[in-house]
């Protein structure tokens, strides 16, 4: 995984003319793990992150986040290993159980890209690792394992919520602009022209043609400095790229979230809003809510007419989800 910062090199990500299909969006777990390893590592470079990092530091599990700040380190290359191919509904268990079982041989040679990136201490680390992966792939799953649910677990929803905002605000560019507008409107340093996402890079050029599996594009809130992208195959062709709206109090407590939303359209309406980011049928949401199915009904039809939510038929039942507005509006109120 390389990062972008320079403007002679780039990548160009070569799709079908017109062929939206070619493009979705993911969430990945894993790739904001590993850059908040890289904040905690350089906490000067990462401002968006002071109101996080201020919580996590007390709680932090020393020997995990030293075999994580060993296999990730505070810049340059990534191994592709400590991500699995992002997914709308990819959550860290999936990420770490995908971790569990990543192939030894791309592992070493990830690791051996590192050991010739590194120096001292770390090097001799990265060594061994690469010398038994199938130990180093469970150390450092279980180091994942342990940050995670320190660093990570706690701020989880909001994080979602801004990545999920995110991919609402850019899928509806590309049902109003087109392909070329949502992809133009990522980041400074990245582009499109000639049926092409093209990524500026600092050392890398090269050429993917997208065109057989396409391409997938991930927010982020915890790499705000840039864009990233996985070209190596077998990996899918991913390109990172900050979220948009980020901001010093993206980690505020879940409840002022929740206050902002009460007082826009109720506490019982923001409850289920913020809880319909998984599809639930009118019954649970009427559990969850500790409300009649009748008002749960009539709530969901506020919510829906406001193009808050979508209902679909599932069989006999009625699944109800977060629309793009709705997301978008989750996102604005945090």
């Amino acid at each position: 995984m390389e990062g972008v910062e320079w403007e002679h090199h780039r990548v160009d990500f070569h799709l079908s003319p017109g062929d939206i299909q070619a493009v979705r969006f993911g969430i990945s777990p894993g790739h904001e793990l590993a850059h908040a390893v890289r904040v905690l590592l350089r906490p000067e470079q990462y401002p968006l992150a002071w109101g996080w990092l201020k919580n996590v530091r007390d709680r932090l599990p020393g020997d995990a986040f030293g075999v994580l700040a060993h296999v990730i380190g505070a810049d340059g290359y990534m191994p592709d290993f400590v991500t699995t191919t992002a997914r709308w509904d990819l959550g860290p268990d999936d990420e770490l159980a995908a971790l569990r079982e990543a192939p030894l041989a791309g592992m070493r040679v990830d690791l051996g890209k590192m050991v010739v990136r590194s120096s001292g201490r770390r090097q001799e680390a990265l060594r061994r690792m690469q010398d038994d992966p199938a130990r180093a792939r469970a150390m450092i799953a279980d180091a994942w394992a342990e940050v995670w649910e320190a660093a990570m677990a706690p701020v989880w929803p909001q994080l979602q919520r801004i990545l999920r905002s995110d991919i609402a605000v850019r899928s509806r560019t590309i049902a109003t602009e087109g392909l070329a507008a949502m992809a133009s409107g990522i980041h400074p340093q990245v582009s499109w022209g000639d049926g092409s996402v093209r990524v500026r890079l600092r050392r890398h050029s090269e050429d993917v043609d997208c065109r057989g599996g396409g391409l997938v594009l991930v927010p982020s809130v915890m790499s705000s400095w840039g864009c990233m992208v996985i070209t190596e195959p077998p990996a899918q062709p991913t390109l990172f790229y900050p979220a948009r709206g980020v901001t010093a109090g993206w980690a505020a407590d879940a409840e002022d979230l929740v206050r902002a939303l009460e007082a826009l359209i109720g506490p019982v309406r923001a409850g289920i809003l913020l809880t319909a980011h998984v599809a639930r049928t009118t019954s649970r949401v009427a559990a969850e809510a500790g409300i009649a199915v009748s008002t749960a009904s009539h709530h969901l039809t506020v919510l829906r007419d406001a193009g808050l939510i979508v209902s679909t038929r599932d069989g006999a039942r009625m699944m109800h989800l977060r629309a793009p507005l709705g997301e978008a509006l989750v996102g604005a109120a945090l």
